[in-house]
C-alpha cells in the first residue's frame, strides 16, 4: 500500500546543530529499535560529528531482531542500553527523540530533557519540543538522509549502507507507507553504499526458533470479516511479531492483520491494515488505548496491554479482544 505524498515541513537542520552545541546529547531511539531506528540515530550521531558535537545513541529495552543486530554489527553502531548510560544521564543532558516521540507507548521517559524530535508517525501527545521534524514517510532514515543531502554532506559508506537498509526494511521492500520522498532518498543514497555490506544485511535474517512462532501463528489463525487474527502463546520477540503480521496479510483472504503474543506482563499486539478505510494507528488506540496502549500509522501499528488490565477478561483475553476489534470494523 502506498501512502499519498505528503508536505514537507520546512525545517532546518542548523537549528538542530546550534541547539546541541556544546552540550552533553543523546539519541534516543524507541524501546525496541528496528533497523529504521538505529539507522537514523547512527546517521545522525555521525552527522553531528561533523559539527563537533559528539553525541550517544541510547534505548531502553531490548534488540531482538537478528536484521538489526546485524546492522549493529556491520555498521559499527555503538548503542548503549539503560544499564549503560542510566549512571551519567542528568537532568540537564539533552536528548533527540528519533523514529519516535515523549509519551508513545514505546519510548520511555528518561531523566533527561528531550528537546527535540525526529519522526515518520503521526503524533499521539503534543510536545512543545524546542526542534520538531515530523513527516509522514515510509522511514524515518529517508529524513535523516535528507539533512545530509540538503547541508551537501556527503554520508560515509557505513553511514548510506545503515539509512539504505532502514528505509527498505520500514517500506517492507517499497510496498508500505512509502512516498516519492523515501524514493528520492534512496535513489540519493545509493551510489555511497557499501555494496558487500549490504548483500551481507540482506541476507538470512531468520533464526530456528522464528519457526515455532510461525507455526503457532498459522495454528491459530482465524478469519472473520477479511481481518485475519491470530494468537502466539508465548514469549515472541517484538520484531517477530511485527514480521508474522505482514505475513498473515499476504494472504489473499485478509486486508487487516492483527496478531497478538503472550507476554509475563501482558499481551503484546501488531497490526497491519491495506485498506483505506482501516487506520490501524486509529485501530490500535482505540481498541487498545481502554487497557493499555496503542498506535501507529493508518498501516501498521503495535500496543500494548498490562496483565493486571485484562484481568475481567476472563481466561481467554485475546478473544476478548478479537470481539473489540470486530466491533470497532465496518463490515467490508
Amino acid at each position: 500500500m502506498i501512502s499519498e505524498e505528503v508536505s514537507v515541513p520546512e525545517v532546518n537542520i542548523k537549528e538542530l546543530i546550534d541547539l546541541c552545541a556544546g552540550k552533553k546529547v543523546y539519541v534516543q531511539t524507541h524501546n525496541f529499535p528496528d533497523p529504521d531506528a538505529i539507522a537514523s540515530a547512527f546517521g545522525l550521531q555521525k552527522l553531528l560529528e561533523k559539527f563537533n558535537v559528539q553525541a550517544l545513541i541510547c534505548h531502553e529495552g531490548q534488540i531482538d531482531k537478528l536484521s538489526a543486530k546485524k546492522m549493529l554489527d556491520l555498521c559499527g553502531i555503538k548503542m548503549l542500553s539503560r544499564a549503560e548510560f542510566e549512571p551519567e544521564m542528568t537532568e540537564t543532558d539533552m536528548i533527540v527523540l528519533v523514529d519516535c516521540q515523549k509519551n508513545n507507548g514505546n519510548t520511555t521517559d528518561l531523566i533527561g530533557d528531550e528537546v527535540a524530535a525526529i519522526d515518520h508517525h503521526p503524533t499521539v501527545v503534543k510536545i512543545d519540543y524546542k526542534y520538531f521534524d515530523l513527516r509522514i514517510c515510509g522511514a524515518c532514515s529517508s529524513i535523516i538522509t535528507e539533512y545530509y543531502r540538503k547541508l551537501g554532506i556527503t554520508p560515509d559508506p557505513l553511514v548510506a549502507t545503515a539509512l539504505l537498509y532502514g528505509i527498505k526494511m520500514d517500506t517492507l521492500q517499497f510496498t508500505r507507507g512509502i512516498i516519492p520522498f523515501d524514493i528520492q532518498m534512496f535513489e540519493y543514497l545509493f551510489p555511497f553504499v557499501d555494496k558487500n555490506i549490504l548483500s551481507q544485511l540482506e541476507r538470512n535474517n531468520m533464526e530456528f526458533d522464528d519457526l515455532r512462532a510461525y507455526g503457532t501463528a498459522i495454528k491459530n489463525v482465524s478469519v472473520f470479516n477479511k481481518t485475519g487474527f491470530t494468537f502466539i502463546d508465548f514469549p515472541c520477540p517484538d520484531a517477530m511479531i511485527a514480521i508474522i503480521s505482514d505475513f498473515i496479510l499476504s494472504l489473499v483472504e485478509i486486508e487487516v492483520a492483527v496478531v497478538a503474543a503472550e507476554r509475563p506482563n501482558g499481551l503484546k499486539f501488531s497490526i497491519r491494515s491495506e485498506r483505506d478505510d482501516v487506520d490501524a494507528g486509529k485501530l490500535a488506540h482505540d481498541v487498545l488505548g481502554r487497557y493499555g496502549n496503542g498506535g501507529g500509522h493508518a498501516v501498521m501499528a503495535g500496543g500494548f496491554v498490562p496483565k493486571d488490565k485484562i484481568a475481567d477478561l476472563g481466561p481467554m483475553p485475546f478473544d476478548a479482544f478479537r470481539e473489540m476489534f470486530l466491533k470497532e470494523l465496518p463490515q467490508f
